[in-house]
Protein backbone atom coordinates (compact mmCIF):
# COMPACT_ATOMS: atom_id res chain seq x y z
CA UNK A 1 0.00 0.00 0.00
CA UNK A 2 1.30 3.46 -0.82
CA UNK A 3 0.00 7.03 -0.68
CA UNK A 4 -0.88 8.35 -4.13
CA UNK A 5 -2.85 11.55 -3.44
CA UNK A 6 -3.24 14.16 -0.71
CA UNK A 7 -6.17 16.56 -1.05
CA UNK A 8 -7.19 19.53 1.08
CA UNK A 9 -10.73 20.84 1.38
CA UNK A 10 -10.82 24.33 2.84
CA UNK A 11 -13.84 26.28 4.08
CA UNK A 12 -13.26 29.41 6.12
CA UNK A 13 -10.91 28.67 9.04
CA UNK A 14 -11.19 24.89 8.53
CA UNK A 15 -9.04 22.60 6.38
CA UNK A 16 -9.92 18.93 6.03
CA UNK A 17 -7.46 16.49 4.43
CA UNK A 18 -8.20 13.41 2.33
CA UNK A 19 -5.43 10.89 1.65
CA UNK A 20 -5.84 8.15 -0.96
CA UNK A 21 -3.82 5.00 -1.53
CA UNK A 22 -3.08 2.83 -4.56
CA UNK A 23 -5.41 0.09 -3.31
CA UNK A 24 -8.43 2.40 -3.14
CA UNK A 25 -8.53 3.30 0.55
CA UNK A 26 -9.28 6.89 1.59
CA UNK A 27 -8.69 8.47 4.99
CA UNK A 28 -9.86 11.80 6.36
CA UNK A 29 -7.92 14.10 8.66
CA UNK A 30 -7.89 17.75 9.64
CA UNK A 31 -5.41 20.49 10.40
CA UNK A 32 -5.77 22.70 13.45
CA UNK A 33 -8.29 25.46 12.65
CA UNK A 34 -7.68 29.13 11.84
CA UNK A 35 -5.31 30.56 9.22
CA UNK A 36 -6.24 27.52 7.16
CA UNK A 37 -4.98 29.03 3.90
CA UNK A 38 -1.45 29.36 5.23
CA UNK A 39 -1.54 25.86 6.71
CA UNK A 40 -2.73 24.38 3.41
CA UNK A 41 0.07 26.13 1.54
CA UNK A 42 2.63 24.66 3.96
CA UNK A 43 0.98 21.25 3.65
CA UNK A 44 1.24 21.03 -0.12
CA UNK A 45 4.70 22.62 -0.40
CA UNK A 46 6.54 21.11 2.56
CA UNK A 47 4.58 18.15 3.95
CA UNK A 48 2.86 16.29 1.10
CA UNK A 49 6.12 15.54 -0.79
CA UNK A 50 7.42 13.72 2.29
CA UNK A 51 4.39 11.40 2.38
CA UNK A 52 3.52 10.70 -1.27
CA UNK A 53 4.64 7.28 -2.43
CA UNK A 54 5.12 6.06 1.13
CA UNK A 55 3.33 3.40 3.16
CA UNK A 56 0.62 4.87 5.45
CA UNK A 57 1.48 2.26 8.08
CA UNK A 58 4.75 4.14 8.56
CA UNK A 59 2.83 7.21 9.75
CA UNK A 60 4.85 7.88 12.89
CA UNK A 61 8.20 7.46 11.14
CA UNK A 62 7.05 9.69 8.26
CA UNK A 63 6.02 12.44 10.69
CA UNK A 64 9.40 12.25 12.40
CA UNK A 65 11.25 12.36 9.07
CA UNK A 66 9.20 15.34 7.87
CA UNK A 67 9.85 17.37 11.01
CA UNK A 68 13.56 16.55 10.93
CA UNK A 69 13.77 17.46 7.25
CA UNK A 70 12.32 20.90 8.00
CA UNK A 71 14.34 21.43 11.18
CA UNK A 72 14.99 25.06 10.26
CA UNK A 73 11.25 25.78 10.32
CA UNK A 74 9.95 24.43 13.65
CA UNK A 75 6.70 26.39 13.36
CA UNK A 76 3.12 25.97 14.45
CA UNK A 77 2.07 26.00 10.79
CA UNK A 78 4.34 23.06 9.95
CA UNK A 79 2.96 21.00 12.83
CA UNK A 80 -0.64 21.94 11.95
CA UNK A 81 -0.06 20.79 8.38
CA UNK A 82 1.58 17.54 9.48
CA UNK A 83 -1.39 16.84 11.78
CA UNK A 84 -3.77 17.12 8.81
CA UNK A 85 -1.99 14.39 6.88
CA UNK A 86 -1.12 12.21 9.86
CA UNK A 87 -4.70 12.05 11.16
CA UNK A 88 -5.88 10.93 7.72
CA UNK A 89 -3.32 8.11 7.79
CA UNK A 90 -4.75 6.82 11.06
CA UNK A 91 -8.17 6.65 9.39
CA UNK A 92 -6.65 4.59 6.54
CA UNK A 93 -4.92 2.24 8.98
CA UNK A 94 -8.10 1.75 10.98
CA UNK A 95 -10.15 1.03 7.88
CA UNK A 96 -7.52 -1.39 6.56
CA UNK A 97 -7.49 -3.27 9.86
CA UNK A 98 -11.25 -3.05 10.40
CA UNK A 99 -10.59 -1.50 13.82
CA UNK A 100 -11.23 1.88 15.48
CA UNK A 101 -8.15 4.06 15.82
CA UNK A 102 -8.47 3.79 19.61
CA UNK A 103 -7.63 0.10 19.38
CA UNK A 104 -4.62 0.79 17.16
CA UNK A 105 -3.37 3.22 19.80
CA UNK A 106 -3.26 0.50 22.41
CA UNK A 107 -6.84 -0.65 22.91
CA UNK A 108 -9.83 0.63 24.81
CA UNK A 109 -8.65 1.68 28.26
CA UNK A 110 -12.28 2.61 29.01
CA UNK A 111 -15.67 1.83 27.49
CA UNK A 112 -16.84 5.44 27.73
CA UNK A 113 -15.14 8.80 28.11
CA UNK A 114 -16.46 11.31 30.69
CA UNK A 115 -16.63 14.90 29.47
CA UNK A 116 -16.65 18.33 31.04
CA UNK A 117 -18.69 21.19 29.55
CA UNK A 118 -16.13 23.75 28.40
CA UNK A 119 -17.14 27.38 27.94
CA UNK A 120 -15.11 29.37 25.41
CA UNK A 121 -16.67 32.74 26.21
CA UNK A 122 -15.43 35.70 28.22
CA UNK A 123 -18.17 37.99 26.94
CA UNK A 124 -20.93 36.16 28.81
CA UNK A 125 -21.97 37.45 32.23
CA UNK A 126 -21.51 35.26 35.32
CA UNK A 127 -25.29 35.01 35.63
CA UNK A 128 -25.84 33.89 32.04
CA UNK A 129 -22.92 31.49 32.22
CA UNK A 130 -24.32 29.82 35.31
CA UNK A 131 -27.73 29.53 33.67
CA UNK A 132 -26.56 27.86 30.49
CA UNK A 133 -24.14 25.52 32.27
CA UNK A 134 -26.91 24.53 34.67
CA UNK A 135 -29.14 23.66 31.73
CA UNK A 136 -26.43 21.51 30.14
CA UNK A 137 -25.85 19.69 33.42
CA UNK A 138 -29.57 18.89 33.60
CA UNK A 139 -29.91 17.93 29.92
CA UNK A 140 -26.67 16.04 29.19
CA UNK A 141 -25.55 14.94 32.64
CA UNK A 142 -22.23 16.78 32.82
CA UNK A 143 -20.58 16.39 36.21
CA UNK A 144 -17.84 18.92 35.49
CA UNK A 145 -17.61 22.30 33.75
CA UNK A 146 -14.96 24.90 32.92
CA UNK A 147 -15.24 28.68 32.70
CA UNK A 148 -12.98 31.46 31.43
CA UNK A 149 -11.30 33.96 33.73
CA UNK A 150 -8.98 36.88 33.02
CA UNK A 151 -8.24 37.75 29.40
CA UNK A 152 -6.21 35.64 26.96
CA UNK A 153 -2.56 36.71 27.24
CA UNK A 154 -4.02 39.74 28.99
CA UNK A 155 -1.27 40.82 31.40
CA UNK A 156 -3.60 40.90 34.40
CA UNK A 157 -6.43 42.62 32.47
CA UNK A 158 -9.90 41.15 32.93
CA UNK A 159 -12.35 40.75 30.07
CA UNK A 160 -14.61 43.06 32.10
CA UNK A 161 -13.73 44.88 35.32
CA UNK A 162 -13.99 42.51 38.28
CA UNK A 163 -15.37 39.65 36.17
CA UNK A 164 -12.89 37.05 37.45
CA UNK A 165 -13.76 37.64 41.11
CA UNK A 166 -17.50 37.71 40.39
CA UNK A 167 -17.72 34.58 38.23
CA UNK A 168 -15.62 32.31 40.46
CA UNK A 169 -17.91 32.60 43.46
CA UNK A 170 -21.15 32.94 41.52
CA UNK A 171 -20.66 29.70 39.59
CA UNK A 172 -20.06 27.73 42.77
CA UNK A 173 -23.11 29.24 44.45
CA UNK A 174 -25.31 28.68 41.42
CA UNK A 175 -24.22 25.13 40.52
CA UNK A 176 -23.74 23.78 44.02
CA UNK A 177 -21.06 21.60 45.63
CA UNK A 178 -21.46 18.47 43.51
CA UNK A 179 -20.15 19.85 40.20
CA UNK A 180 -16.41 19.92 39.52
CA UNK A 181 -15.60 23.48 38.45
CA UNK A 182 -12.42 24.51 36.63
CA UNK A 183 -11.15 27.83 35.26
CA UNK A 184 -9.04 28.70 32.23
CA UNK A 185 -6.96 31.90 32.14
CA UNK A 186 -5.39 31.34 28.68
CA UNK A 187 -2.09 32.76 29.93
CA UNK A 188 -3.67 35.96 31.17
CA UNK A 189 -1.96 36.46 34.54
CA UNK A 190 1.39 37.34 36.04
CA UNK A 191 2.67 35.03 38.78
CA UNK A 192 1.39 37.13 41.74
CA UNK A 193 -2.03 37.68 40.19
CA UNK A 194 -2.29 34.01 39.16
CA UNK A 195 -1.55 32.91 42.72
CA UNK A 196 -4.22 35.25 44.11
CA UNK A 197 -6.79 33.95 41.60
CA UNK A 198 -5.71 30.38 42.33
CA UNK A 199 -6.37 30.86 46.01
CA UNK A 200 -9.85 32.14 45.22
CA UNK A 201 -10.42 29.01 43.14
CA UNK A 202 -9.22 26.87 46.05
CA UNK A 203 -11.52 28.68 48.44
CA UNK A 204 -14.48 27.80 46.23
CA UNK A 205 -13.41 24.19 45.69
CA UNK A 206 -12.43 24.35 42.01
CA UNK A 207 -10.85 21.30 40.38
CA UNK A 208 -8.12 22.72 38.12
CA UNK A 209 -6.63 26.03 36.99
CA UNK A 210 -5.62 26.09 33.32
CA UNK A 211 -2.82 28.14 31.77
CA UNK A 212 -2.50 30.71 34.57
CA UNK A 213 0.55 32.35 32.94
CA UNK A 214 1.70 32.85 29.34
CA UNK A 215 2.40 29.37 27.97
CA UNK A 216 6.05 29.81 26.86
CA UNK A 217 7.09 30.74 30.41
CA UNK A 218 7.26 27.34 32.09
CA UNK A 219 9.11 28.81 35.06
CA UNK A 220 6.25 31.21 35.81
CA UNK A 221 3.68 28.43 35.62
CA UNK A 222 5.88 26.25 37.83
CA UNK A 223 5.94 28.99 40.48
CA UNK A 224 2.14 29.11 40.46
CA UNK A 225 1.82 25.32 40.62
CA UNK A 226 4.25 25.18 43.57
CA UNK A 227 2.34 27.86 45.48
CA UNK A 228 -1.13 26.34 45.07
CA UNK A 229 -2.92 23.17 46.13
CA UNK A 230 -5.32 23.28 43.15
CA UNK A 231 -4.08 21.34 40.10
CA UNK A 232 -2.51 23.58 37.46
CA UNK A 233 -2.84 22.48 33.83
CA UNK A 234 -1.30 23.52 30.53
CA UNK A 235 0.29 22.47 27.27
CA UNK A 236 -2.37 23.12 24.64
CA UNK A 237 -0.27 25.63 22.68
CA UNK A 238 2.95 23.63 22.65
CA UNK A 239 4.21 21.45 19.79
CA UNK A 240 7.75 20.57 20.92
CA UNK A 241 8.18 17.18 22.57
CA UNK A 242 11.25 18.38 24.51
CA UNK A 243 9.12 21.24 25.85
CA UNK A 244 6.52 18.74 27.06
CA UNK A 245 9.28 16.66 28.63
CA UNK A 246 10.55 19.74 30.50
CA UNK A 247 7.01 20.70 31.48
CA UNK A 248 6.41 17.31 33.04
CA UNK A 249 9.90 16.83 34.53
CA UNK A 250 9.93 20.21 36.29
CA UNK A 251 6.29 19.76 37.40
CA UNK A 252 5.23 23.08 35.95
CA UNK A 253 1.82 21.45 35.45
CA UNK A 254 -0.20 18.87 37.35
CA UNK A 255 -2.31 18.00 34.28
CA UNK A 256 -0.84 18.02 30.76
CA UNK A 257 -2.98 19.08 27.78
CA UNK A 258 -1.55 18.38 24.31
CA UNK A 259 -3.68 19.38 21.31
CA UNK A 260 -3.64 16.87 18.43
CA UNK A 261 -3.94 19.61 15.82
CA UNK A 262 -1.20 21.80 17.28
CA UNK A 263 1.36 19.16 18.22
CA UNK A 264 1.50 17.45 14.83
CA UNK A 265 -1.00 14.60 15.07
CA UNK A 266 -2.13 11.64 17.11
CA UNK A 267 1.24 9.89 17.27
CA UNK A 268 2.91 12.84 18.96
CA UNK A 269 -0.02 13.54 21.29
CA UNK A 270 0.11 9.87 22.30
CA UNK A 271 3.79 10.27 23.21
CA UNK A 272 2.87 13.09 25.59
CA UNK A 273 0.18 10.92 27.17
CA UNK A 274 2.74 8.16 27.70
CA UNK A 275 5.20 10.65 29.23
CA UNK A 276 2.43 11.77 31.57
CA UNK A 277 1.55 8.21 32.52
CA UNK A 278 5.19 7.44 33.33
CA UNK A 279 5.40 10.58 35.48
CA UNK A 280 2.16 9.79 37.29
CA UNK A 281 0.21 12.83 36.13
CA UNK A 282 -3.08 12.94 34.19
CA UNK A 283 -3.38 13.86 30.51
CA UNK A 284 -6.43 15.80 29.34
CA UNK A 285 -5.96 16.64 25.63
CA UNK A 286 -7.10 20.10 24.58
CA UNK A 287 -10.05 20.19 22.17
CA UNK A 288 -11.79 23.55 21.83
CA UNK A 289 -14.40 22.91 19.10
CA UNK A 290 -16.62 20.24 17.56
CA UNK A 291 -14.66 19.78 14.32
CA UNK A 292 -13.05 16.45 13.41
CA UNK A 293 -10.50 17.16 16.14
CA UNK A 294 -13.20 16.20 18.63
CA UNK A 295 -13.38 12.74 17.05
CA UNK A 296 -9.60 12.30 17.03
CA UNK A 297 -9.37 13.38 20.67
CA UNK A 298 -12.15 10.99 21.67
CA UNK A 299 -10.19 8.04 20.26
CA UNK A 300 -7.01 9.15 22.04
CA UNK A 301 -8.78 9.63 25.37
CA UNK A 302 -10.49 6.24 25.06
CA UNK A 303 -7.13 4.52 24.60
CA UNK A 304 -4.68 6.29 26.90
CA UNK A 305 -4.47 5.15 30.55
CA UNK A 306 -3.36 8.67 31.60
CA UNK A 307 -6.66 10.21 30.41
CA UNK A 308 -8.39 9.52 33.72
CA UNK A 309 -10.23 12.82 34.19
CA UNK A 310 -13.23 14.18 32.30
CA UNK A 311 -12.13 15.40 28.88
CA UNK A 312 -12.86 18.74 27.21
CA UNK A 313 -16.17 19.17 25.39
CA UNK A 314 -16.77 22.62 23.91
CA UNK A 315 -20.31 23.87 24.46
CA UNK A 316 -20.08 26.55 21.78
CA UNK A 317 -21.75 26.26 18.38
CA UNK A 318 -19.38 27.53 15.69
CA UNK A 319 -20.81 27.97 12.16
CA UNK A 320 -17.59 26.86 10.47
CA UNK A 321 -17.68 23.40 12.11
CA UNK A 322 -21.27 22.63 11.13
CA UNK A 323 -22.17 20.41 8.19
CA UNK A 324 -18.68 18.93 7.84
CA UNK A 325 -18.98 15.29 8.96
CA UNK A 326 -21.26 12.75 10.56
CA UNK A 327 -22.21 11.21 12.78
CA UNK A 328 -21.11 13.76 15.38
CA UNK A 329 -20.44 12.36 18.88
CA UNK A 330 -23.04 13.16 21.52
CA UNK A 331 -22.85 13.42 25.31
CA UNK A 332 -25.40 11.49 27.35
CA UNK A 333 -25.17 11.07 31.09
CA UNK A 334 -21.96 13.07 31.02
CA UNK A 335 -20.09 10.55 28.87
CA UNK A 336 -19.49 9.59 25.24
CA UNK A 337 -19.19 5.88 24.34
CA UNK A 338 -15.74 4.75 23.20
CA UNK A 339 -15.64 4.56 19.38
CA UNK A 340 -16.03 1.10 17.84
CA UNK A 341 -16.35 1.67 14.05
CA UNK A 342 -13.27 1.22 11.81
CA UNK A 343 -10.95 4.19 11.45
CA UNK A 344 -12.37 7.40 12.87
CA UNK A 345 -15.89 6.06 12.32
CA UNK A 346 -17.15 9.19 10.58
CA UNK A 347 -17.56 10.40 6.98
CA UNK A 348 -17.50 13.80 5.31
CA UNK A 349 -20.86 15.19 4.24
CA UNK A 350 -21.28 15.51 0.45
CA UNK A 351 -22.36 19.16 0.77
CA UNK A 352 -19.11 20.07 2.51
CA UNK A 353 -17.03 18.26 -0.10
CA UNK A 354 -18.93 19.95 -2.90
CA UNK A 355 -18.56 23.49 -1.57
CA UNK A 356 -15.00 23.41 -0.16
CA UNK A 357 -12.00 24.89 -1.98
CA UNK A 358 -9.83 22.01 -3.16
CA UNK A 359 -6.14 21.51 -3.81
CA UNK A 360 -4.39 18.22 -4.61
CA UNK A 361 -0.84 16.88 -4.43
CA UNK A 362 -0.14 13.68 -6.38
CA UNK A 363 2.75 11.29 -6.56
Amino acid sequence: MKITEIETLTRGPLAVVRVRTDDGLEGIGQTAPYEAGTTVCVLHRMVAPMFLGRDPWDAEALVDACLRRHYKFPSSFLHRAVAGVETALWDIMGKAAGRPVAQLLGGHARTSVPMYASSMSREITPEDEAERLGELIAEQGFRAVKIRVGEAMGRDVDAAPGRTERIIGHLRDALGPDVDLSADANGGFSVPRAIRVGRMLEEHGYFHFEEPCPFPDLEATAQVAAALDIAVSGGEQDFSLPQFNRMIAMRSVDIVQPDIGYIGGVSRARKVAVLAEAAGIPCTPHCANDSLLRVFTLHLAAAMPACVHPQEWSIETTPWTQGVYGPMPQVSGGVVPAPTAPGWGVELLPSFVRDADKAVSRE
